[in-house]
């Protein structure tokens, strides 16, 4: 029996190959029970042409099918569903049985609910994607990144990529951080003081999970980065809110019982202030008086295309008491989810110990690509790249965000990716971003940021990482056409 040529068909949303697809499609169908063992496949040039696509690709996609004993082949005759082909799973229904537990007694803690706002998975469907964080993809370098990822899979790095590190990390991107990263901020620090991490994010969770008790207070800026207020009501630990000025956070507002700030020097999330030196100084004399830790997180400080980044607050600590946090996340792309913590040996250990017992290491893979994507001069080249779009970004919204009256409260001063934002007393931005939204337009309302009960819902952040610059002006003006109408939407 002949598998009917009627049944293939490209999707044209399909990420990857034109080959890939073919095989996708047919080892799909032999999978799922469609097709049957001893079936024959359409004739390459009948597929090909019905397909409107190259007799190559098709011979070249079945030919790795057959490799892989899902086809075979009988001389003239064609191809047909190898006779060792998978045999898709043949099972019943399995009956839903009622569920009898009590979640709402069973699960001792709460990790649902928390600040963290929605952003919409298709967000790059969008026209007017004001989303922070997420890459564009005409920026990536994404042939080299492919390039790495392929020399990471070779035979040279086969112990790299197949080894169980245990705690430890792939030595070739460590090496990276402490010879080129960090001294870019000013700071050095050996391999025993720092640790590969997922993402930022992850490392603050293993700061706050060594340093805090239910008995400690940790003082954070607000508004903050909403996760870290999540991570630090997860500790357990007493919250000391210290709210921001145009230059961060003020050293004189933190409490005499603080043990740990949490700090974003270089772009205060979210308002985008950058701390001064004067201030940077003072904040380190305050912890010293306090004998208090510092957990910097240096938040966006490669996106500085205006000016060079200030030095790392850790640069100049000369106590050891400054907890570094790094990412590649928001350089490279947000779903590499990799970071680095940097301490003293002694912090550096137990953090380490407490990644081994949840998660061991970051993959090797994506460890190793990273080492030859940054080492082979990729990284800088991106970097640079990126620079120069966002400081045309930048000027394009700054200059449409004026022309349309907007309160514009904060851009970091040496540049980042975003402004913060301020509608009239009164205006809900959660309301405008569900409106905006079916405009479409994304923006971020500003309350997740804040700490308490009664946070102000009149703040938003608008980022150009995501959205060419041609679509600036439309965009701000629907969100600035909505602020002037709000009886469209409230």
């Amino acid at each position: 029996m002949a598998i009917s040529v009627e049944t293939f068909f490209l999707n044209p949303s399909f990420h990857g190959t034109l080959q890939s697809q073919i095989q996708q499609m047919i080892a799909e169908g032999i999978l799922s029970g469609r097709f049957r063992r001893g079936e024959r496949l359409p004739s390459t040039r009948k597929l090909a042409t019905h397909l409107g696509i190259s007799r190559i690709t098709v011979t070249l996609a079945y030919t790795e099918l057959l490799a892989n004993d899902y086809l075979t082949s009988r001389g003239r005759s064609g191809y047909y569903v190898s006779e060792n082909a998978p045999v898709p799973p043949s099972f019943k229904p399995v009956h839903k049985n009622e569920d009898r537990v009590d979640w709402t007694r069973a699960i001792g803690r709460h990790f649902s609910g928390g600040n963290t706002p929605e952003k919409p998975g298709d967000w790059a469907s969008y026209r007017y994607p004001f989303i922070y964080g997420q890459t564009d993809p005409a920026l990536f370098d994404h042939a080299n990144w492919r390039l790495c990822a392929l020399q990471a899979l070779g035979q040279k790095d086969f112990t790299a990529l197949t080894t169980d590190y245990y705690d430890q990390d792939d030595p070739r991107l460590v090496e990276f951080i402490a010879r080129n990263t960090l001294p870019r901020r000013g700071i050095l620090a050996r391999p025993e003081e720092i640790l590969i991490t997922l993402g930022a994010q992850n490392a603050l969770w293993l700061a706050a999970q060594v340093l805090l008790t239910q008995r400690r207070t940790a003082a954070i800026e607000d508004p903050c980065y909403h996760a870290l207020h999540d991570i630090l009501s997860q500790s357990r630990c007493h919250l000391a809110p210290v709210p921001v000025d145009r230059d961060g956070l003020p050293p004189e507002l933190i409490p005499d019982d603080t043990d740990v700030i949490f700090t974003t020097p270089s772009h205060q999330c979210p308002t985008t202030a950058t701390m001064p030196m004067a201030r940077r100084h003072a904040l380190l004399r305050k912890a010293r008086d306090l004998d208090a830790l510092i957990v910097e997180d240096d938040y966006e400080f490669e996106m500085s295309f205006r000016d060079a980044p200030s030095p790392a607050l850790k640069s100049l600590d000369t106590d050891g008491r400054v907890i570094y946090v790094g990412s590649f996340s928001k350089s490279i792309f947000p779903g590499l989810r990799l970071g680095y913590l940097v301490g003293s040996e002694a912090f550096i250990r137990e953090a380490r110990a407490l990644r081994g017992s949840v998660l061991r290491h970051p993959p090797g893979h994506i460890q190793r690509t990273a080492a030859y994507f940054l080492s082979l001069g990729h990284y800088d080249a991106l970097i640079r790249r990126i620079r120069k779009a966002l400081a045309e970004r930048s000027d394009v919204m700054r200059e449409a965000l004026i022309q349309h009256g907007l309160d514009i409260v904060a851009q970091g001063v040496h540049g980042g990716s975003s402004f913060w934002m301020r509608a009239e007393d009164g205006v809900d931005t959660d309301k405008l971003a569900v409106y905006l939204r079916a405009q479409g337009v994304l923006i971020e309302p500003g309350r997740a940021f804040f700490n308490g009960t009664n946070r102000p819902r009149n703040f938003y952040r608008l980022a150009y990482s995501s959205i060419p610059t041609s679509r600036i002006p439309d965009g701000i003006a629907k969100i600035a056409d909505a602020l002037k109408n709000p009886e469209d939407w409230t």
